[in-house]
């Protein structure tokens, strides 16, 4: 996902002279191409996260869609009141890029697990949250950010996250993608965002539910609940896979999106982490399997 990311921008930057990146001293071997191509539209803020928003927004009020970048917790809370107050408040075009969502960086321990992050950026009511689920599916996010900019967070995996699409697939916040078709006979399906696609994919195969149904939700937020009574009317089990804590995160966001029809409420079972991870220090695998975020949900 971090080469898609930045091959994506550097593309899209050719076209748009408007396209900065600011790095808080992280994402070498990875931002370079930017760099390189673009020196006058990047920006090492340094060890400085908060001055890294502060900047950023100050670079989109004067015309920019900025882009920050760096690992997981530190552009996100970190930054809270930098994107409350500067970014989303004014509605500005920056876009916070996370890299390592989830447990990615699960041997760095609890300051860099990213498992409370969606809880934190969906509660600002103009932003979008983007968290693609393949390579292709960031390719669409960025596409999709940059033709139409606004105060948005980018979630990102970490490296290897394999390629579900064929090809790029087309966007609308709020509206599912299909990765896969349920059997014949079955209807129940998975609802993922981010790179827990990569686990529907592999849990429909074989065990309690092969066959099942796989539906990507890559740009969701505050104001994009509206559409998802309708999707979920044809299918009678919804899980939602996430690696976020269960509370607070796209699970919660689904069954509040059906505050006006409870009785579609109970189609709905979250798949996330319990708070145990947060104590834990061990690989990605291993923190997800411990974490409750298995094939059991044990």
């Amino acid at each position: 996902m971090r080469n898609a990311f930045i091959h994506e921008l550097v593309a899209l930057a050719e076209v748009h002279d408007h396209i900065a990146l600011v790095v808080g001293d992280l994402g070498y071997s990875v931002v370079e191409p930017f760099a390189d191509r673009f020196p006058d539209r990047f920006i090492n803020a340094g060890v400085a996260e908060q001055n890294m928003t502060g900047l950023a927004a100050g670079m989109a009020s004067e015309g920019y869609h900025v882009f920050t970048y760096s690992i997981a917790n530190f552009p996100t809370f970190r930054c809270a009141e930098q994107i409350r107050n500067d970014v989303d408040y004014h509605r500005l075009p920056v876009t916070v890029v996370a890299v390592g969502g989830g447990l990615a960086y699960g041997a760095l321990g609890y300051s860099h697990h990213a498992v409370q992050d969606y809880a934190l950026m969906r509660s600002f009511p103009n932003l979008l949250i983007a968290a693609p689920g393949d390579p292709l599916e960031v390719r669409a996010c960025m596409r999709y950010l940059v033709a139409n900019p606004q105060p948005s967070y980018l979630r990102l995996g970490k490296a290897g996250e394999p390629t579900f699409h064929a090809e790029v697939p087309a966007l609308m916040p709020g509206h599912w993608l299909t990765v896969a078709q349920a059997e014949e006979g079955t209807n129940a399906a998975f609802l993922t965002t981010g790179a827990t696609l990569g686990m529907a994919m592999a849990w429909r195969t074989a065990g309690p539910y092969k066959g099942y149904g796989v539906r990507s939700l890559p740009l969701w937020g505050m104001s994009t609940k509206g559409p998802q009574a309708a999707q979920l009317q044809p299918w009678t089990e919804l899980r939602t896979v996430e690696d976020h804590l269960n509370d607070g995160g796209f699970g919660s966001w689904m069954l509040e999106s059906l505050r006006e029809r409870p009785e579609l409420r109970s189609r709905i079972l979250p798949m996330g982490l319990t708070p145990d991870v947060c104590g834990m220090v061990a690989s990605q695998a291993v923190l997800n399997e411990l974490g409750g975020l298995n094939a059991s949900g044990r």
